[in-house]
């Protein structure tokens, strides 16, 4: 997965809100802005694309995403709360239709017990209330291609959200239930009672 992956995911994504009518806004800490430059760098984005946030610190995801304070610190900036803050946070921000957030370690330093080199959480948002959050453990592959995986990742995420909720599967009916009608059910025979001789009557 290359910058050709990235180049035609932006494509149809930008193609797909642009028909929907959707705006989008990324948040970006290890990607430092790809995210937004895989979509910035096809021609006619600016219809579709509102703005990116960089949030490498932690004192940026609070200033600019409204990160809180205690998420940061209960489950680090590599978690699956901060990343979802991060998400809520440019949408809400930012006004836009959807939004993708990205935190990770993309190496070579930076690990930590629990959390190793190409761990990165995902989450996109979209204006609808619909959240989607992905953890992927790309390993260490070196900090160009976590990066460069990462951004494709996190296009597919928009890419899911902007298709819209999948309507609900209609139940399907058994095939034997309609094509076969009930039968009549029988009532029992009735055992024929033997009636006793008339009695004789008495003199």
């Amino acid at each position: 997965m290359g910058g050709s992956d990235a180049r035609a995911l932006s494509r149809s994504l930008l193609d797909l809100c642009r028909m929907r009518k959707l705006t989008i806004a990324t948040a970006e800490s290890c990607t430092g802005g790809l995210v937004a430059g895989a979509l910035t760098d096809i021609p006619g984005s600016s219809d579709v694309i509102d703005r990116g946030f960089v949030t490498y610190s932690n004192d940026a995801k609070r200033a600019m995403l409204g990160v809180e304070a205690g998420t940061l610190a209960n489950f680090g900036a590599v978690s699956k709360e901060t990343a979802t803050a991060m998400a809520i946070g440019a949408l809400e921000r930012a006004g836009v239709d959807l939004a993708v957030a990205i935190t990770g370690i993309a190496g070579p330093g930076g690990a930590t017990p629990g959390k190793p080199v190409g761990l990165v959480h995902f989450a996109a948002a979209a204006r609808d209330g619909r959240i989607i959050h992905r953890e992927q453990r790309f390993g260490a592959i070196g900090r160009t291609a976590v990066r460069q995986r990462s951004v494709v990742e996190a296009l597919r995420m928009l890419m899911e959200l902007a298709r819209g909720p999948q309507a609900p599967a209609k139940p399907r009916r058994a095939a034997a239930a309609t094509r076969l009608r009930p039968r009549a059910t029988r009532s029992p025979r009735r055992h024929a009672v033997k009636r006793r001789p008339p009695r004789s009557p008495r003199g």
